[in-house]
């Protein structure tokens, strides 16, 4: 199979689950002692996370850029950025090399379509939730509607991944917030709800709401795996 390359560390944790979903979906495509072709760049996320409050996305997008030029270097033949909220400047990523870029918000979006959703929750960062970035790209190519939640709780949405979920902190109160915010999605009218930060998936399962759940980590980490595969 083709080399998979990784821009990890926005959180570790998630990176972690990405490297353990990489794995398991190779080995249940091939079987036996088979695992995912893969490199991984893990950047920290201390300065990442600075230049994101600080609104430095220029910047971010430079040092997202280099990072994907070390893993084709390193003979990476695909690229992922383990992270929903860095798509942010996933333009100038692709620009940057010659290898393909799979954007995170692609398979969610056809998954989505193939379920029948036309309209769906989505929770996240604040920039995810609040940026046109993520929700133009799942209106513009799928045409999908995205709710996200309301102010207060978006902040508390996005305060849990940051001081809870990037610790590797799972937390049921938590748990009950982001349960409340698809209840009231729901009743706003979603038919499903997208975990659309890579660290969600370490708290909420679909065991834990009524509504499907679209997690992009697991259908990002798929997608990588199959395109691996098919072009081997």
């Amino acid at each position: 199979m083709k080399t998979i390359g990784v821009i990890g560390g926005m959180s570790w944790e998630s990176s972690a689950e990405y490297y353990r979903l990489l794995n398991r979906h190779a080995k249940a495509r091939l079987g036996g002692h088979h695992n995912a072709r893969s490199l991984m760049l893990t950047v920290d996320f201390a300065s990442i996370e600075e230049d994101q409050r600080a609104g430095a996305w220029e910047r971010l997008g430079e040092r997202m850029a280099d990072a994907a030029q070390r893993l084709e270097r390193g003979g990476a033949d695909i690229v992922l950025l383990a992270t929903n909220t860095m798509h942010r400047v996933y333009e100038t990523v692709e620009a940057s090399i010659r290898i393909p870029f799979l954007h995170i918000a692609d398979p969610t979006g056809e998954a989505l379509r193939t379920a029948g959703i036309e309209r769906v929750g989505l929770l996240g960062t604040r920039y995810t939730m609040e940026q046109t970035f993520y929700a133009g790209r799942l209106r513009d190519r799928f045409g999908l509607d995205t709710l996200v939640p309301d102010d207060a709780t978006r902040h508390d949405v996005h305060r849990i991944i940051y001081d809870e979920l990037c610790h590797g902190v799972i937390d049921a109160q938590s748990r009950q917030i982001y349960q409340r915010a698809i209840d009231t999605m729901a009743a706003r009218g979603a038919q499903a709800v997208i975990l659309g930060c890579t660290e969600i998936t370490l708290l909420i399962k679909q065991e834990d709401t009524s509504l499907q759940v679209f997690d992009t980590t697991a259908l990002h980490a798929q997608r990588a795996v199959d395109w691996a595969i098919q072009n081997r």
